[in-house]
């Protein structure tokens, strides 16, 4: 069953990556809305599209860059959803239970919100991979000099663990604390 679920992914993703759309429900909004592998909303009893706008948050928070969202209603209540949030609840069986895996776009360009471009991810993985000028293959792993440097982040708090001679000692390190998290 999860080889032909994916399967179905890479169909959705290739469609979308040809320009053709395909629609599926919300998950919460079933018989309301629907959303798009292109990254189009719209109200199915109105049969209109809905406004996709921009949202920017503050600079100071994560330094996060402009999203597209749009606001759902059901029975009176609106909330607020980033595209990629509903393309990723409808077409990739996103569940943000626990709060570990995040949405990523592969391009990191967070307006491109089509399919092909969407991936879920572990937010430790999210991170390093979007590092900029990284020095090292590893996670948790930055070279300052001639010396490797180990931290590790938990909880929004940078914990510093260690200098290494080697990049291979540092990574080490840096999985030996990652087991004790």
């Amino acid at each position: 069953m999860e080889c032909k679920r994916k399967k179905t992914i890479m169909i959705y993703k290739l469609l979308s990556r040809l320009g053709i759309e395909v629609w599926k429900d919300v998950p919460e909004y079933k018989g309301h809305y629907q959303v798009s592998n292109l990254g189009n909303v719209k109200n199915i009893k109105k049969n209109k599209f809905k406004y996709v706008g921009f949202i920017n948050y503050a600079k100071n928070v994560l330094r996060q860059k402009p999203r597209k969202y749009v606001t759902l209603s059901k029975y009176g209540k609106q909330k607020n959803y980033t595209i990629a949030i509903l393309m990723a609840k409808a077409f990739l069986n996103y569940k943000n239970n626990d709060k570990k895996l995040v949405i990523d776009h592969i391009d990191n360009k967070p307006l491109n919100d089509k399919l092909y471009n969407l991936q879920i991810l572990s937010h430790r993985i999210n991170v390093a991979k979007d590092k900029k000028n990284k020095t090292s293959k590893f996670i948790g792993v930055n070279k300052k000099g001639n010396r490797w440097i180990a931290a590790i982040s938990n909880n929004n708090k940078l914990k510093y663990i260690g200098c290494y001679k080697t990049e291979i000692e540092a990574a080490e390190a840096y999985q030996k604390e990652l087991q004790k998290l």
